[in-house]
């Protein structure tokens, strides 16, 4: 498998050394950055993209718990490693659908235990010989079937998740982040929370205020607010 992108994050510089230090010895893990805070941890998520955040828990300001539940707003969602001198926090850290949890001093044993489960979880998995080239949409007494590149956004409203094709808008219990993982591979990008948008059809983004942005489609009068967490990642993807 490729290397797992790692972001080391305690406001003990003694303890990311060490666990940098640690980490070295595995050829599967490249520690692409570090953080002292819970507010520089998030910029560098957004900003390095790592599969996997080792995250201490007890940290001025914004603690590890907070840091975890506001990277799984991101576009891609790191895994996360607790790695902390305290006990206590062990079932609040699952709840975060944590992939381990590591104590200080760290064990070595317990180290490589994490990391193979790391690994485990990013292997990358075998693409198909043969894809399904049609999005299968279960309403309330129909399924319908779309092609991906007749959708032009979808978002959530109301409980239920709404997708905006070219001449009707279809509505599915599912979750918003189930139709993300289900147009994976398809020019999807999440633009907020709680939107998620073809880049096909992207005609114009405009500032708005804050760092935010609006943006326009081809062949639709909406206009979408892109989450200026998002703005840096979608300029990237739709400039050459």
């Amino acid at each position: 498998m490729g290397s797992i992108k790692a972001l080391i994050v305690d406001d003990e510089r003694f303890s990311r050394e060490e666990l940098i230090y640690l980490l070295k010895s595995y050829d599967s893990i490249d520690i692409v950055g570090e953080a002292d805070s819970g507010d520089e941890a998030i910029m560098k998520a957004i900003q390095l993209q790592p599969d996997v955040i080792f995250l201490d828990i007890e940290m001025p300001k914004m603690d590890g718990m907070e840091v975890a539940a506001s990277v799984q707003e991101l576009k891609k969602v790191p895994a996360i490693v607790f790695a902390t001198a305290y006990p206590d926090f062990a079932v609040e850290a699952f709840r975060h659908e944590a992939v381990d949890y590591l104590l200080k001093p760290f064990d070595e044993e317990q180290l490589g235990d994490a990391i193979a489960r790391l690994e485990k979880k990013l292997q990358p998995v075998e693409a198909a010989t043969s894809r399904p080239t049609r999005l299968a949409i279960e309403g309330d007494d129909e399924i319908h079937y779309l092609t991906p590149s007749d959708i032009m956004y979808v978002y959530r409203e109301d409980r239920l998740t709404k997708i905006v094709a070219k001449t009707q808008v279809y509505e599915t219990k599912g979750t918003l982040k189930e139709m993300e993982e289900r147009l994976k591979g398809f020019s999807f990008f999440r633009i907020h929370k709680s939107y998620l948008v073809n880049l096909d059809y992207v005609d114009r983004l405009i500032p708005w205020f804050n760092g935010a942005y609006q943006l326009e489609l081809r062949g639709s009068k909406d206009t979408l607010s892109v989450s200026r967490n998002y703005v840096k990642e979608l300029r990237k993807q739709l400039e050459l």
